[in-house]
C-alpha cells in the first residue's frame, strides 16, 4: 500500500476531476495541487469548498504546455499524478475532432514526458512510492451486445473521435509503463452524474430544459444504454486505485446500473414531478425525439469484478438514490448552474457538424 503526501491532479476544476479533489483535501492529508486550463467546462466554483485549505494549489496550465508543467512538477514534487484532464464530450469531438486530439493525445503525451522526466530525477524510495493514475472511459471499447460486459482485456473498438483520442492516451501510458518503467495504471470508468456536471451531458441537461420549459432532446428512439455511477463513488474508486493498485494494472470500474437513456429522462422528469410540480402538467410533455448523434453506440457496460476482487472497492450508492440527490442539489444550486450558463454554452443541439463544415472551420 503505497500513501501519496503530494498529490498532482490534471482537470481537477472539471466535474470528475473536482470531486476527485474535494475528496481528497477532506480525506487523504495529501497536498493536492490542481492543474487546469479552464476551458468552458472548467470550473473554480467546484473547488470553492477547498480552494482556501492549506493544503491546496490551484495552477491555470494547459498540459499541451511542457515548460510550465515542468515548473509545476519541480514547485509541487509530487508522488503521484492523477490525469483526469481531456475534453470529454462526445458530441463536441464530432463538431471538432482537432481539438480532442491536442488535449487528449498531446497533452497526455506531453504530460508523460514531463512526469517521466522528473520521475527519474527522483531518489530511490521515491521513483517506487510513485505513480501515474490515468483516468479514461468505457467507450474506447465500443458498442456492445445485449448482454456482453467490457474487461481489462477486451479489445478496443473506439467509434466516436472522441472514444478514438482516449484509447489513444491509454495506449501512450501502457507504452510509457512497459518501455521506459513509468509506474502507471489505468482506469476505464462508466458513465459519471452528480452534482457540478456541466448542462451539456444528458442528466443535467434534462433537469434544465424541464425546468425552462424548453423541450428535452432525446437522440433516436432514447433506447441507448449506459451503465451509470455517481461521481462521488468514482472519487473513492480512484483514490483507493492510486493508493492499492500496483504499477501497470488497469480497472473497469462500473456501477452496476444500466438504464436506457430515455429511461433515465423519464426518471428524472418523474423527480421533479414530486420535488417541482408543474401547473402546465407532468415534464414527461416535453419529450422531444430528435435526430440521433452520428455513429451513437448502442451500449456501454464493464464488469468490474477485477477491482473489486484485487481492491475490494465496490460502489456505494444505487441510481435511483444518486438520481434523487442530484436533482434536489440542481434545485438548489440555481446560482451555480445559471452562471455556468451565462457563457458560450446555451443547452443547443452539439454534434451535427458534417464533414464540410468541420474541414471549413480550419
Amino acid at each position: 500500500m503505497n500513501t501519496h503526501s503530494a498529490i498532482l491532479v490534471t482537470g481537477g476544476a472539471g466535474f470528475i476531476g473536482s470531486a476527485v479533489v474535494r475528496r481528497l483535501i477532506r480525506e487523504s492529508g495529501a497536498f493536492v495541487t490542481v492543474v487546469d486550463s479552464l476551458t468552458y467546462a472548467g470550473n473554480l466554483e467546484s473547488l470553492a469548498e477547498v480552494d482556501q485549505h492549506p493544503r491546496f494549489r490551484f495552477e491555470q496550465v494547459d498540459i499541451c504546455d511542457a515548460g510550465e508543467l515542468g515548473r509545476v512538477f519541480a514547485l509541487s514534487q509530487p508522488d503521484a499524478v492523477i490525469h483526469l484532464a481531456a475534453e470529454s464530450h462526445v458530441d463536441r469531438s464530432i463538431d471538432d475532432a482537432g481539438v480532442f486530439v491536442r488535449t487528449n493525445v498531446m497533452g497526455t503525451y506531453t504530460l508523460l514526458v514531463e512526469a517521466r522526466r522528473y520521475w527519474q530525477q527522483l531518489p530511490h524510495d521515491g521513483r517506487s512510492r510513485f505513480r501515474f493514475l490515468h483516468v479514461s472511459t468505457d467507450e474506447v471499447f465500443g458498442s456492445l451486445g445485449e448482454s456482453e460486459y467490457a474487461r481489462e482485456d477486451t479489445p478496443y473498438e473506439p467509434n466516436s473521435p472522441y472514444s478514438a483520442t482516449k484509447a489513444g492516451s491509454d495506449h501512450l501510458v501502457r507504452a510509457w509503463h512497459h518501455t521506459y518503467g513509468l509506474p502507471t495504471i489505468t482506469t476505464n470508468c462508466c458513465n459519471n452524474y452528480g452534482p457540478h456536471q456541466f448542462p451539456e451531458k444528458l442528466i443535467p441537461l434534462v433537469i434544465l430544459c424541464a425546468l425552462e420549459g424548453r423541450p428535452i432532446p432525446v437522440y433516436g428512439t432514447g433506447k441507448n444504454v449506459r451503465d451509470w455511477m455517481h461521481v462521488d463513488d468514482t472519487a473513492e474508486a480512484l483514490q483507493t486505485v492510486l493508493r492499492e493498485a500496483e504499477p501497470g494494472h488497469s480497472y473497469c470500474i462500473g456501477g452496476y446500473d444500466e438504464h436506457s437513456n430515455l429511461s433515465v429522462v423519464r426518471e428524472v422528469c418523474g423527480i421533479l414531478n414530486h420535488l417541482l410540480p408543474d401547473p402546465s402538467g407532468p415534464y414527461e410533455r416535453l419529450i422531444t425525439f430528435v435526430q440521433d448523434r452520428p455513429g451513437h453506440d448502442m451500449r456501454y457496460a464493464v464488469d468490474g469484478s477485477r477491482i473489486e476482487r484485487e481492491i475490494g472497492w465496490a460502489p456505494r450508492r444505487s441510481f435511483a438514490e444518486g438520481l434523487r440527490s442530484t436533482v434536489v442539489w440542481y434545485l438548489e444550486n440555481r446560482e451555480w448552474w445559471q452562471r455556468v450558463l451565462s457563457g458560450a454554452y446555451r443547452g443547443e443541439r452539439l454534434g451535427l457538424a458534417s464533414f464540410e463544415t468541420e474541414t471549413d472551420a480550419r
